[in-house]
């Protein structure tokens, strides 16, 4: 199979990255959301951030030229029809997901393989619900998409092996990595990453340490670049407990329970840096533990 062209389904902060790199690799990207707004701000984005990429030498104007003039937006699902590969990355609920492809299947041609950016959600179950099992898979991007080397290939039940080797081949043309994921709750990253940051929540639940506390005994005591906290707001908490349901649901253990805490964050609207405020305070010139 040869892809070309490539649909992004979802404008916002993976979305945007994902158009990002294949414009940069040389494929026609078509952007598309529910929002017209979103769809500019992710376009500007774009071009900010390949900006950002010529001052530091990583690309040239030129090239960062060509790639936006690849890229483009639509808000009709349709328009993605004729796309050699379509890429869902939209909120992570999976019946918001399942109505993405109930709208998109009667458009596509034949040959057209579908992915899901999903973090956690049943690739097998998603691809059950189309006409093209066998040319369904998952594709996790890592965040942010430009910088991040990894990602994610989750073959279902159904997938055949030349979706998977073209899917492997697309990742070798990114520049990127491509670690190979069973089809279980949350994959390989978010099966170990998410019960972490949960204890760390737990952690600052039960008094053991305030935010700053924990994340500087991380990040010192374990050399991680980010304290599960500040990574948790980074992610989106809504995010990190979307995942961790998905885990305690599909896994049925215990260990996997989300903490209280992060449930009444996301109740409360402090989902992390989307929304000025989580585990940190973003409103000032610099954040500002909430614990």
């Amino acid at each position: 199979m040869t892809i070309q062209s490539v649909g992004v389904i979802g404008a916002g902060q993976m979305g945007n990255g994902i158009a990002h790199v294949f414009a940069l690799a040389g494929y026609d990207v078509v952007l598309t959301d529910i929002s017209r707004e979103a769809l500019d701000k992710a376009v500007a984005l774009i071009d900010r951030n390949m900006e950002r990429q010529v001052s530091r030498g990583k690309i040239t104007t030129e090239v960062k030229k060509t790639a936006m003039a690849r890229i483009g937006s639509t808000m009709k699902l349709s328009d993605l029809g004729q796309c050699d590969l379509v890429i869902e990355a939209a909120t992570e609920r999976e019946t918001v997901k399942q109505a993405i492809f109930e709208d998109l299947l009667p458009h596509l041609k034949p040959t057209t393989i579908l992915t899901s950016n999903t973090s956690s959600i049943s690739i097998t179950r998603l691809a059950s619900r189309t006409d093209r099992p066998e040319r369904f898979m998952g594709f996790h991007f890592m965040n942010p998409v430009p910088v991040m080397q990894l990602v994610e290939l989750i073959r279902g039940i159904v997938t055949d092996q030349e979706t998977w080797d073209t899917m492997h081949d697309v990742v070798d043309r990114l520049g990127k990595t491509a670690a190979s994921a069973e089809d279980f709750p949350a994959f390989i990253v978010n099966r170990i990453l998410m019960p972490m940051i949960n204890e760390a929540v737990y952690t600052l639940y039960e008094g053991v340490g305030n935010v700053k506390s924990i994340d500087m005994a991380l990040k010192l005591g374990a050399n991680h670049p980010m304290g599960p906290l500040e990574l948790a707001d980074f992610i989106g908490l809504d995010t990190c407990l979307a995942i961790m349901n998905v885990l305690h649901e599909g896994l049925a253990d215990t260990k996997y329970r989300p903490c209280p805490l992060l449930v009444k964050y996301v109740e409360a609207g402090w989902l992390g840096r989307k929304t000025g405020r989580g585990f940190y305070d973003y409103r000032g010139e610099a954040p500002v533990p909430t614990r």
